[in-house]
């Protein structure tokens, strides 16, 4: 089989990926839809100074929060931190920044990412000085907008419930969550699954991300939702 179509690697492989200062998307909805696998990964090659962007800051000891606990990021761009205390603390001492964008604009924003958009406008934030500085607002047929940029990322990282060889993801219930939109807005995109099947046993009616967008396939070792919520 060619490259092309066998895009699985373990750990190890692309170790290497992962750098200082650099941008990361990340899937997940509290955790949940995260990839456990490769936040141990990221913690346990040292990268520092990271930006990550994802709808939330997770738990202290859950997702992302995780990175965040061992003082990693730098800045996020989050919907909310608030179930992540330790978040709120390094934003309040100035030693980490947050860029708040509301949860459905920056669905929005890393989708217009993944699909090679310059932005979106939107009129969210429009009467509301603290979302709208430093941002252009523009008319379209005698209706104001604000104009907010695309995103993309370095590397994104999702967690899907099945992958075959060539990339092609199937989620789990609401673990799908956003890891679609981020799947798509990487420059490098990385796959954690819980099962990898042979290449054409997937009924195309469930492939949500087509194997086109994602570049490696890392089988999953981690906890289970399941765990993570009890823990919550």
């Amino acid at each position: 089989m060619s490259n092309a179509f066998n895009k699985i690697c373990c750990m190890e492989d692309i170790k290497h990926v992962f750098k200082d200062g650099m941008t990361i998307l990340f899937g997940g909805f509290g955790g949940v839809g995260t990839p456990p696998g490769l936040i141990d990964l990221i913690l346990q090659s040292g990268v520092k100074n990271l930006t990550v962007i994802g709808n939330d800051a997770g738990f202290p000891d859950i997702g992302i929060g995780r990175a965040v606990t061992a003082r990693r990021v730098k800045k996020m761009i989050v919907s909310h931190i608030g179930s992540n205390p330790n978040a709120g603390g390094f934003m309040t001492s100035g030693e980490m920044e947050i860029e708040f964008s509301p949860q459905g604009t920056l669905a929005e924003r890393i989708r217009a990412g993944g699909m090679g958009l310059g932005g979106i406008l939107t009129d969210i934030g429009l009467e509301d000085d603290f979302v709208k500085r430093d941002k252009s607002v523009v008319t379209v047929d005698s209706k104001r907008y604000l104009a907010e940029p695309a995103i993309t990322a370095d590397v994104a990282i999702v967690y899907a419930e099945k992958a075959d060889p060539y990339g092609n993801l199937v989620y789990d219930k609401s673990a799908r969550n956003n890891n679609p939109l981020v799947a798509m807005a990487g420059s490098r995109t990385i796959a954690e699954v819980r099962e990898i099947v042979p290449l054409g046993s997937l009924d195309p009616e469930e492939i949500v991300s087509p194997g086109v967008f994602i570049d490696h396939i890392i089988e999953s070792k981690g906890v289970t939702w399941k765990w993570a919520w009890e823990k919550i």
